[in-house]
């Protein structure tokens, strides 16, 4: 299998170092609008370059198609893909609007194309069992969720006027998977913000700190805060308290917090300090499940339509948050 990989920055090239340790793929190809810089990653992970973008995306250069860059390629990226029939694997989101992901939904649907965003944390192992758990009946009656997702550090100045803000950005993550693990959809939304750290995020419009109760549409109330700044490490977790037991992902030896009782070390190693040290595991598993997919013909793990979903709640909490009340799903669908 030849795969084609678009986007050489951070995040591309470990994606790019996942899929040249595939023993399916017999060859990876790298373009990036850098051509140094594709040529760098390139020579790091064994690939190929491709020279240009369009080189790449020629109907039949290659088989399937990673698509790493920056946010705002994201849907002429997967829609040239698809036009050129190749299944495509693309990084969250599928663009920066609501009305940008409608569009590329409805063509992917007409090509009946298979696309596969990625959100990890459905390949990741602590997600994963407690979605079986509560399939399972471990749990018993689900009453409550809560989630937390806090970064270390902020990330640059520069990158938080096109991030699309906290909700959009970081925590549309914990969006997806509770409807993953839940299976059920959200159809309210109350946010809040505030601004505990650096000017910038005032300025672009964004918080760097969050909260959010989301209410379900079986009644099941959901609670998610995070934040920029977490001197404790990089923090995901997951809390999920049925009428038989509570479920915690991401409470390991690892996990960025200290107990203030007595006698207890838990936990008693380093926490991670990001975000792809603690989902590594998920990230090579989730592009292993797209390959098997392009391979067997199989149906995407996360689709467009997910990524709509997703984001729609995340849309809800920054309209709650600017307007100071619950904001209701469908007053942002399109």
């Amino acid at each position: 299998m030849r795969v084609g990989l678009v986007g050489a920055g951070r995040i591309g090239e470990s994606h790019a170092a996942a899929v040249a340790a595939r023993p399916e793929v017999e060859e990876l190809v790298v373009a990036d609008a850098d051509a140094e810089r594709a040529r760098e990653v390139a020579g790091r992970v064994g690939a190929h370059v491709a020279g240009t973008v369009e080189n790449l995306l020629r109907p039949g250069a290659v088989d399937a198609l990673v698509i790493t860059a920056a946010t705002s390629a994201h849907a002429e990226l997967i829609l040239a893909g698809v036009r050129a029939g190749m299944p495509v694997f693309c990084e969250k989101p599928v663009a920066p609007t609501v009305d940008e992901t409608v569009r590329v939904l409805r063509e992917v649907e007409e090509h009946r194309a298979l696309v596969h965003i990625g959100f990890m944390r459905r390949f990741d192992a602590g997600y994963a069992r407690a979605r079986q758990a509560l399939r399972d009946g471990e749990l018993g009656e689900l009453h409550r969720v809560h989630a937390v997702t806090c970064d270390a550090a902020p990330p640059p100045a520069a990158y938080i006027p096109t991030s699309g803000g906290l909700f959009r950005d970081c925590h549309v993550h914990d969006f997806d998977v509770l409807r993953w693990i839940t299976g059920r959809e959200v159809v309210e939304v109350h946010a809040y913000g505030a601004n505990r750290g650096a000017d910038y995020f005032t300025e672009a419009g964004d918080v760097d700190t969050a909260v959010a109760v989301l209410r379900m549409d079986d009644g099941v109330l959901a609670t998610v805060q995070g934040s920029r700044y977490n001197g404790g490490g990089y923090d995901v977790r997951m809390e999920l308290a049925g009428s038989a037991g509570t479920l915690a992902v991401g409470l390991d030896d690892r996990a960025a917090l200290r107990s203030a009782e007595e006698g207890v070390a838990f936990p008693g190693k380093e926490p991670f300090r990001e975000f792809w040290p603690r989902f590594a595991p998920a990230y090579e598993a989730e592009v292993t499940a797209f390959l098997r997919a392009v391979r067997e013909g199989g149906t995407s793990p996360c689709t467009v339509a997910d990524a709509l979903e997703a984001l729609l709640v995340a849309e809800a909490a920054e309209r709650s948050r600017r307007e100071g009340r619950p904001v209701r799903i469908e007053e942002v669908r399109p």
